[in-house]
């Protein structure tokens, strides 16, 4: 989706989601926006990227380069009329013609691979101009998707069908500047998260914007009263995106919850690998709503439940939720197959 650029300097990147030289964070993680940025660098590409754009009845961020804006002044000017976002893009030069040509302000800069630089940075900030959150590799929400031009009629109307509203940058809700917390929490995912579901298998149900349940296929173990080796599902939730919609309400978390069980449902009905699975389990603190949606919580060995209990107060750190969960014991709560897919499924 995104522009391949020579890679950057391993320390701007971490440095610019610690906030460094003003680089923006993003939105709400609750929220459905999604800042889309559009790289034009010919008068093709922003051809083009306006015409998906309009019949598509969406507005983005266009990254246009000084020297386009020199090419077509007038395409650029009617890009801006039009909704659009105008922000530069690569090396940050000619800010003032890239303002008279767009007639509005250039607050947001793209900076990407060798362009993302100190000097870059330095020069942008002289300018009051922020960099751009570095962009997401898949849609997630409050935060940026670069999509080239050419894929914007394949891959707008997928992000309305996953629930997803793409505005520009500047409009997502709650923009703001990143801070070091950015930067560890970043570090947590990629060095706690992401490794915990590779080495368990553990994988999204659907790309949806507001699904907050992932899936993991394994054999059961005690204290699941089944025989050892019966193939399960073990459900994981996707904390960040949990703690986003609740601070949107209780109502619209519980009905994110309640779709995402449906999603459950029709995973294993459909995945090759929980065709066997035989139950339904999870380790959690949130007892009253799965028990109100037909699970049975048994107790865990008290070992166990010590150190999910500090596994899960280190997610209420890091994801910084302010919500108490129902209880503070972890317990394991667990359906059968065939129960499961008659109430949920």
């Amino acid at each position: 989706m995104s522009v391949p650029r020579s890679p950057a300097r391993p320390l701007w990147p971490l440095l610019t989601r610690a906030g460094a030289f003003g680089t923006l964070h993003g939105g709400h993680p609750g929220a459905p926006h999604l800042g889309l940025t559009v790289p034009v660098l010919t008068a093709a590409d922003l051809g083009e990227a306006l015409a998906a754009l309009a019949q598509a009845q969406v507005r983005a961020t266009l990254l246009v380069p000084p020297a386009l804006a020199r090419q077509v002044p007038d395409e650029v000017r009617a890009a801006a009329q039009a909704g659009h976002e105008i922000a530069g893009w690569g090396v940050p030069t000619d800010l003032p013609l890239l303002e008279v040509t767009a007639g509005q302000p250039v607050t947001a800069w793209g900076l990407a691979g060798a362009d993302l630089t100190r000097a870059h940075l330095a020069r942008l900030a002289a300018r009051g101009v922020r960099p751009l959150p570095l962009p997401s590799p898949t849609p997630e929400p409050g935060l940026t998707l670069q999509v080239l031009p050419g894929d914007l009629g394949r891959v707008l109307p997928r992000l309305k069908d996953l629930g997803y509203r793409p505005v520009p940058a500047r409009d997502l809700p709650d923009l703001r500047p990143a801070v070091p917390r950015d930067l560890l929490l970043h570090l947590y995912r990629r060095l706690v998260d992401d490794r915990f579901e590779r080495a368990h298998g553990v994988t999204p149900l659907t790309e949806r914007a507001d699904a907050v349940m992932r899936v993991a296929a394994r054999p059961a173990a005690a204290p699941l009263p089944l025989p050892p080796g019966t193939p399960v599902a073990e459900l994981h939730l996707h904390s960040p995106r949990l703690v986003g919609l609740t601070t949107r309400g209780a109502l619209t978390a519980y009905r994110a919850y309640q779709r995402s069980l449906r999603d459950v449902a029709r995973a294993l009905r459909e995945r090759p690998e929980l065709q066997g699975a035989q139950a339904v389990f999870a380790v959690t603190l949130f007892h009253g709503p799965l028990e109100q949606s037909g699970f049975t919580l048994v107790p865990l060995p008290p070992l166990r439940a010590r150190v999910y209990g500090w596994g899960f107060r280190l997610m209420r750190l890091v994801y910084g939720t302010t919500n108490t969960p129902s209880e503070t014991e972890p317990r394991l709560a667990w359906m059968e197959r065939e129960a499961f897919l008659r109430r949920h499924g």
